[in-house]
């Protein structure tokens, strides 16, 4: 037990010291313009380099990522059903496809789906 507590503390202790090391070795000395602005080939920036970002892509985006790893989830219930029992693959399956049927359905009426407005 003390040489699993004395190996432990000099390995947070090494950490700690390659950390404080590296934090100290990396800060930037010199606040130079040109390192802060944005590269384009040599010459001064036309505009801004931050452009805004639509906030309805992303969540259309967002959305769209959450009910595809849900697809993917349902892809192993077909491989399933003449393993199980069919009551219960019934089930599963049933409840699964309406959760995520009434998921659609909220973000339908919240109006996450309408591109337009």
């Amino acid at each position: 037990m003390l040489i699993l507590l004395s190996i432990s503390s000099i390995t947070v202790i090494i950490a700690s010291i390659v950390m404080i090391l590296a934090s100290i070795l990396s800060k930037k000395t010199i606040l130079d313009r040109e390192k802060n602005s944005p590269y384009e080939c040599g010459f001064d920036p036309k505009g801004s380099a931050r452009l805004p970002f639509s906030l309805r892509f992303f969540l259309i985006a967002v959305i769209f990522l959450i009910f595809d790893v849900e697809i993917t989830l349902l892809l192993p219930i077909a491989s399933i059903s003449h393993i199980s029992n069919i009551f219960s693959y019934m089930v599963t399956s049933s409840l699964f496809l309406l959760i995520l049927l009434l998921g659609l359905y909220y973000e339908w009426k919240q109006g996450a789906l309408d591109w337009s407005s």
